[in-house]
């Protein structure tokens, strides 16, 4: 006859009362763990309900609650007149290290069991963002002058609309009314040379880079890379196990002819033409006919990021290099959640005709496709005018918001921050006096939460630069002066 289970102390059952979960489940938990780790012997049997419920100074109903999932789950026998018995065999037990309460360690957490791209995925690359408006955060747009009565029209106007059509899964490469308003929407805009259907809708420029990566870059193939660059193009190439080559970017952009030297049999080129980032210049003419010219001749890709193109202050915004390719080797990323809001994740991808098939596939083995309520919206926004009214508010609105930091800067930081290319985007790059270490600028503006970025983590080779990345499209021109003044009594 089984005998009562002895060796676990009743102190050891005891659930703790307002400690989170219900007394029943931290019960079961308890017994749960002593059966594992073989502190309840198989085949012995336990008090009843009635006998631990008066023993532990819980209702019997709590008792009952554990052994029932307990006896559920297979680890106790449970007979009228019989009581309750262990019922896990020996050999199914774990070993009591496998299911100790884990010890919380310092530093970085151990990795085990993954992949070599798992582990160049899970290196942390790019710096968070933030949860809150910070008023130097890059490319963070007004969102104190998004027009949110009319995006909530649109959304409504779908939601009321709400039919098989939006409620079924949706097309891999998108929803078609957007893919063609986009397509409109960048010939008119941008230049591009496309049809709807080699327009894909995905949720960011991110998730744009890591689809290109997984299909058109090889381990160890070349990628060019400006130098310096964007962090989230480096993080997708490394982690698709490609070898990133820094080029050189001057007052006319990507060095083509540094490229074309160190890397010349590369896969894949990628470049901000429009606003290059973080310096925000421009890719001259000769340069953007020699990319593609090389691109051509090496079978290779350009993945060009427009990603913040409609903001040009001087100018005419310029058309994109993908209008000038003829060899169809130019994908081409814009986004939605620079103009409109972050967190609506929507964008695009203009790919080649021959590799429209190509992506839709990968598209539908990956996350299928985006919400589809989101993209009927956001067509809706931009048939009714919507859009690029906004767009046209925005530029008026960002170019008052950077005159504001270029002031401010010459009143208050002076021969300590020298300000670069402002002629275009959402952000100014300014570049600091000899002998600070922006690291240390940004670690005490962070203090005072101004969201200001480093420059030095976005170049790869040698001849880095010390600076910070001031945003202004997210702030007021009052909000902004306030906070350069504020910037600049760290020097102390």
């Amino acid at each position: 006859m089984p005998k009562r289970a002895a060796g676990v102390s009743l102190p050891f059952l005891q659930p703790e009362t307002g400690g989170g979960a219900p007394l029943h489940r931290q019960l079961y938990e308890r017994l749960r763990e002593a059966i594992l780790s073989g502190a309840l012997a198989a085949r012995s049997r336990l008090p009843s309900t009635r006998t631990l419920s008066r023993e532990l100074g819980v209702s019997r109903g709590t008792v009952e609650g554990a052994f029932s999932q307990l006896d559920a789950e297979g680890f106790l026998e449970r007979r009228v007149g019989s009581g309750s018995v262990v019922a896990l065999p020996e050999h199914a037990r774990l070993p009591r290290s496998a299911i100790a309460t884990p010890v919380r360690r310092s530093g970085p957490p151990a990795r085990p069991g993954l992949s070599r791209r798992g582990q160049r995925l899970a290196r942390e690359v790019l710096p968070p963002e933030p949860r809150d408006v910070q008023p130097f955060t890059p490319c963070l747009p007004a969102l104190d002058l998004f027009p949110t009565h009319l995006w909530g029209r649109a959304v409504a106007k779908q939601a009321r609309q709400l039919g098989p059509g939006l409620m079924t899964a949706g097309e891999p490469a998108g929803f078609r009314p957007l893919r063609e308003v986009i397509a409109a929407h960048l010939g008119t805009a941008r230049g591009v040379r496309c049809g709807w259907r080699q327009v894909l809708v995905l949720s960011s420029t991110q998730q744009a880079l890591d689809l290109s990566a997984r299909l058109l870059l090889d381990e160890g193939e070349g990628v060019w890379l400006e130098e310096p660059g964007y962090l989230g193009a480096r993080a997708a190439f490394e982690a698709a196990g490609a070898r990133v080559c820094p080029v050189p970017v001057d007052a006319e952009g990507l060095r083509v002819d540094v490229g074309t030297a160190r890397a010349p049999k590369a896969r894949l080129a990628y470049v901000t033409p429009s606003h290059q980032y973080p310096l925000g210049v421009t890719l001259s003419l000769p340069r953007r006919l020699a990319l593609l010219e090389w691109a051509r001749a090496a079978r290779a890709w350009v993945f060009e990021d427009d990603y913040d193109s409609e903001f040009r202050y001087a100018t005419r915004p310029l058309a994109a290099i993908q209008g000038l390719d003829v060899a169809g080797r130019v994908l081409y990323a814009g986004t939605f959640n620079k103009v409109m809001f972050p967190s609506l994740r929507l964008a695009f991808l203009v790919v080649p005709e021959a590799l429209v098939d190509a992506f839709t596939a990968a598209r539908a083995a990956t996350d299928g496709h985006a919400p589809l309520l989101s993209q009927a919206s956001m067509a809706h926004f931009m048939e009714a005018g919507h859009y690029a009214a906004h767009l046209r508010q925005m530029r008026l609105a960002y170019a008052e918001r950077r005159d504001a930091l270029l002031d401010a800067l010459r009143r208050e930081a002076e021969g300590w921050l020298r300000p670069g290319a402002a002629e275009a985007g959402m952000h100014v790059t300014t570049f600091l006096a000899p002998g600070w270490r922006d690291g240390d600028v940004v670690a005490r503006a962070e203090t005072k939460r101004l969201g200001a970025r480093r420059l030095s983590p976005l170049y790869l080779g040698r001849g880095v630069e010390q600076g910070l990345l001031l945003g202004f499209s997210g702030a007021s021109p009052a909000g902004l002066r306030a906070a350069v003044r504020a910037l600049a009594r760290l020097r102390g």
